[in-house]
């Protein structure tokens, strides 16, 4: 006995296939009997082998970390650096008495950072919760065999080897395999994780060897963790517990996938956009401080390290110049408005970053049910028997999305459909009781399986204009005043279930599948209620027929009858009272359901949505490429291909010179690299009967060739993938949590068509950010410019960095959020997707980038020396000096009798008129500064289209923005309190109009730069045409 529990307790694996093995050799494999079930010493010795039966969980940041991982950025450790070297430099040159205002500069900028860390700790604290949302899936106990006694435990505690029984609406606690099923059937709801649309039938019977790796779809005899029992009881024995359950298979791959998260393509450009924008201020910094070196000494500094310290100062205000503060604030606020467009289009945004990656999709990966489909079963065709060998089908069009449908005929004779108007024969009626009859389900209070609710709502359509009461039906007619005496529920050996009914007599009504009920009918009925017998090239007339129904993708349910129902009830009534029928066994009900008369057959189907073929058309006219990826069958999802558009209608034998294919995930998986590569290269690919590492390996590939892939999904096998995705979009009426969280965007309505629509916003969202980051990149160049001039020409600085960042954060970040709602580009949706390797500043953007920021440099300049040199206002009655004084303003205490007039708080030293007294040019040139940004904010409404044609009142928040920032400069212009931070003055008319002339010139410069790059697109599209022409030239040839 010792060494039996000595050799129980050492099981060191997991039998390999146990889908493939019998019930007695699984049990022995893991040592224990369906009788007493494990011994718990054997269960805790397991339970420490192969751990808890839980799903592991990822450890999560704290916020501390989230919050210091915000200045692991090269522009904010500039920033950083420039903020706590100017607060140093202001206790070197002040001795005592410090105020506030002393310290504005580096508190200013610390602020700013402090903000910007709290707005970045927000975005990702959103924990994840994909993996919380799996965990949820596990239930929390379990009704286990411990000792030859049934006890419930807590799931976390179940070991392979334990027996383990669950009823309907139980949740499974771990991967089972089914060993005695205690009730005529046994289906279980999957589609979380094979994405599978009906409920599967389960059994216990082993599948044959050459199954060992079919697909989870395929392992009928196995029950997934997570899953629910939605009919019939069982008992299984534990075989995966854990992560290695199927869902902890999944769980893995997200944890995975998650691990391996890449940069989106805006989060990439704006990360090497910083990386050179950082050298280049590093550089330029250094190279502004060397250019001063002789100027350290100067008079008027008073020693060489003071002079140093200057200088050094100007090199501050070249980095804090430099940098664009208000951009990363600005972007958000662009993407936030950009899903608040994508939310009324149905489509909501989880991740802000995706919003503007969707604008770069160039392959969409789409689920089929609920997404292309509308996620509810319909019968789309009724064939009735008119005549020996002749058979008129219904057929019941959608009209509209709420699947009203209009009841129309064609005989043999006409293809021509019409309103049916024929009377309601006895046949129509013996079908509609029959499938009325043969349902649990209620339409009216819309409760039951999908395919019933179907059949229901075909017996309603066909006699809808019978009923006086249209809000009543007539099935649920037919339910209430048929009485029902005995169910013979569905069992998958048999392939259908039958009812045995009373009304005038007692019938057998029967429906299932065609060939299981064709096998028990000897007869079958004409309009008039005339049986016929049946024979066996009927029987093979009837089977074409389905076989056609089937080609369509439709799933086809056949109805029959017996009117023998008292005999059928009598032995019924026999074998329940021997206890023979309550065991489950279903050999007697081939005796009930025999003798039968056949109906008719109907086709059902998930429809296409309405809109889906549009939506496609349209995602095809702009570049981007529809693969189906589906856990249904094959035949299914091409069938639902051709009609919406993936595959031609000829497939597979399409003349169209394109490559279309259409392969199972195992199919797929069992190619070459090579292989798969060429059948992903194609221009419409549809996967069925997909696991979720089927759906991976396409994502990954995809990614390798350069794709950037979106993937939609519900369930939970499709976490994984939707993670590895570049946008991941879930379902919000059908996707499970899992999904959701796992996601980047969840449609609301489930529709395919949002997932277009979404895109065309997201590369309007793209084009509108080039125009505010144009926008804001040029003024910062104009600041560079400005300073770098001062620098070079060795006048005062007229730009100290608290007026920069107020420049940067607010007076820019007004029209720069504003220019987000640009009117969208009409032909945005007819363009190529942009490459996620495009660079967000090419050559010719950066030469105009250059141009502007010169002139924005040379004004803010020119205004500063006007000022001294000519005088702008007689009111400020300012002394003018030659620009050769003002160049060498350091020399100051050297010259010889120089007197000027005391403005603007200046003390009785005379060299102070550059230093304090240059308030006033300073004020001017940073309002020339506002204004040109303000015209500059006009020239981005279009990055090509001149302002005449495309003025700035198409875009009226730019006006209200604008007109904000200016009023804003006012205020701290004319109000004395902020005109003290700022160290700014008021400005008088003459000041204005000064103003106005150094600053309009900008919009004529950029008319003349859009003007030439008008012509280079032109000749840009004219190489492009000519390139095409000869490619076209080549294939004819």
């Amino acid at each position: 006995m010792a060494e039996e529990m000595k050799r129980r307790s050492t099981l060191t694996s997991v039998l390999e296939a146990p889908h493939t093995e019998t019930v007695e050799k699984v049990l022995q494999h893991y040592d224990v009997t369906l009788e007493a079930g494990l011994d718990s010493e054997t269960a805790i010795i397991r339970l420490s082998h192969f751990g808890p039966n839980v799903l592991q969980q990822q450890s999560k940041e704290s916020l501390v970390s989230l919050f210091l991982e915000q200045f692991d950025d090269m522009l904010v450790k500039i920033l950083l650096t420039a903020a706590v070297i100017s607060f140093g430099l202001t206790l070197t040159e002040i001795e005592n008495d410090y105020t506030i205002y002393d310290f504005i500069e580096p508190l200013v900028i610390l602020v700013i950072l402090f903000l910007n860390a709290l707005v970045g700790v927000w975005q990702e604290a959103s924990a994840e919760q994909a993996l919380d949302a799996l965990k949820k899936l596990q239930p929390t106990l379990a009704s286990c065999l411990r000792d030859g006694k049934w006890t419930t435990i807590d799931s976390s505690e179940l070991v392979v080897g334990d027996i383990v029984r669950v009823r309907t609406g139980n949740k499974i606690p771990a991967d089972l395999r089914v060993c005695t099923i205690s009730s005529t059937s046994l289906s279980c709801e999957q589609s979380q994780l094979t994405g599978e649309s009906v409920n599967v039938a389960k059994t216990s019977q082993a599948l044959p060897a050459r199954l060992k790796a079919c697909e989870l779809q395929e392992k009928k005899n196995i029950l997934y963790c997570g899953t629910t029992v939605t009919s019939g009881n069982c008992v299984g024995v534990v075989i995966a517990t854990g992560m290695s359950t199927e869902i902890g298979i999944i769980q893995t791959a997200v944890l995975d996938a998650h691990s391996q998260e890449r940069e989106t393509p805006l989060q990439k450009m704006l990360n090497e956009f910083s990386t050179s924008l950082s050298k280049f201020i590093s550089l330029i910094c250094i190279a502004v401080w060397i250019i001063n070196f002789r100027k350290f000494n100067d008079p008027i500094h008073g020693s060489v390290f003071k002079g140093s310290i200057y200088y050094f100062k100007i090199a501050i205000a070249l980095a804090v110049a430099a940098i664009p503060e208000g951009l990363p604030a600005v972007i958000t606020t662009s993407l936030a408005l950009g899903t608040r467009n994508m939310a009324k289009r149905n489509a909501i945004v989880r991740r802000l970053p995706s919003v503007e990656t969707l604008g770069c999709t160039t392959v969409i990966c789409s689920d089929k049910t609920g997404t292309l489909t509308t996620n509810k079963m319909c019968a789309l065709v009724l064939k009735l028997f008119v005549d020996s060998g002749k058979m008129d089908t219904i057929h019941f069009s959608t009209s509209d999305d709420s699947m009203t449908h209009q009841l129309v005929c064609s005989t043999a004779e006409s293809s021509k459909e019409a309103p049916y108007s024929g009377p309601m024969d006895k046949l129509m009626e013996t079908v509609s009781r029959c499938g009325a009859m043969c349902s649990d389900a209620s339409v009216e209070q819309n409760e039951g399986e999908p395919t019933e609710l179907a059949i229901l709502q075909m017996v309603d359509r066909l006699h809808r204009h019978i009923l006086k009461d249209k809000t009543k039906t007539i099935s649920a007619f037919y339910q209430r005043n048929i009485k029902k005496l005995a169910t013979l529920e569905f069992c998958r050996d048999r392939k259908m279930m039958s009812v045995i009914a009373e009304e005038d007599d007692i019938r057998v009504y029967a429906k299932g599948a065609p060939e299981a009920i064709v096998e028990r009918c000897t007869h079958f009925m004409m309009p008039d209620g005339k049986v016929v017998a049946l024979n066996d090239g009927i029987k093979n007339f009837i089977m074409k027929e389905v076989e056609g129904m089937a080609k369509d993708a439709l799933r086809t349910i056949a109805f029959a009858f017996s009117v023998k129902g008292k005999d059928a009830l009598t032995l019924y009534r026999e074998k329940t009272a021997t206890g023979e029928i309550s065991e489950g066994s279903p050999k007697f009900f081939a005796q009930i359901e025999k003798d039968l008369i056949f109906l008719g057959v109907s086709g059902i189907v998930d429809p296409p949505r309405p809109q889906v073929k549009n939506a496609l058309r349209l995602a095809k006219q702009a570049g981007i490429r529809v693969f189906m990826i589906t856990g249904d069958n094959k035949l299914t999802a091409e069938a639902i291909s051709k009609n919406v558009g993936i595959l031609p209608a000829d497939f597979p034998n399409t003349k169209s010179g394109k490559n279309y294919y259409s392969l199972t995930g195992k199919d797929f998986e069992a190619l070459s690299e090579e292989k798969r590569k060429l059948i992903l290269s194609g221009d419409g690919v549809v996967f069925s009967r997909t696991e979720s590492k089927h759906k991976q390996y396409i994502v990954a590939i995809l990614k390798q060739m350069g794709e950037t892939v979106a993937m939609t999904g519900d369930g939970v096998n499709d976490a994984p993938a939707l993670k590895m995705a570049d946008i991941g979009v879930s379902m919000g009426i059908t996707g499970t949590e899992v999904a959701k969280e796992a996601s980047d965007m969840i449609l609301v309505d489930d529709n395919f068509q949002s997932i277009v629509a979404a895109i065309e916003e997201g590369r309007c969202i793209y084009s509108n950010m080039k125009a505010f980051i144009r926008y804001l990149i040029s003024s910062n160049i104009g600041e560079v410019a400005s300073i770098f001039l001062t620098a070079a020409l060795g006048i005062p600085e007229g730009m100290i960095p608290v007026k920069l960042l107020w420049v940067n954060l607010v007076t820019d970040g007004l029209p720069a959020t504003a220019l987000s709602f640009n009117p969208p580009d009409p032909n945005v949706m007819v363009k190529q997707p942009r490459s996620k390797e495009d660079r967000l500043i090419d050559g010719w953007t950066f030469v105009r980038y250059l141009v502007i920021g010169m002139y924005v440099g040379v004004s803010t300049v020119g205004i500063f020396i006007w000022w001294y040199v000519r005088g702008i206002s007689p009111d400020d009655k300012n002394t003018l000096v030659s620009l050769h004084q003002l160049m060498n303003f350091s020399q100051c205490k050297v010259w010889k009798g120089f007197q000027v007039n005391r403005v603007h708080g200046m003390t009785e030293d005379m060299c102070s008129y550059f230093t304090l007294g240059k308030v006033k040019p300073a004020t001017l040139s940073l309002t020339v500064l506002v204004m040109i940004e303000m015209f500059n904010a006009f020239n981005a409404v279009s990055e090509e289209s001149s302002l005449l044609v495309t003025p700035p009142w198409c875009n009226p928040h730019l006006i209200l923005a604008t007109t904000f920032s200016l009023v804003i400069h006012c205020v701290i212009l004319y109000n004395p309190f902020l005109a003290k931070i700022f160290d700014v003055v008021p400005l008088d008319q003459h000041d204005w109009i000064a103003v106005l002339l150094w600053s309009f010139p900008v919009i004529i410069i950029d008319e003349i730069l859009k003007v030439i790059g008008r012509m280079r697109l032109r000749r840009a599209e004219r190489r492009q045409e000519g390139h095409q022409k000869s490619m076209e030239a080549k294939k004819k040839d």
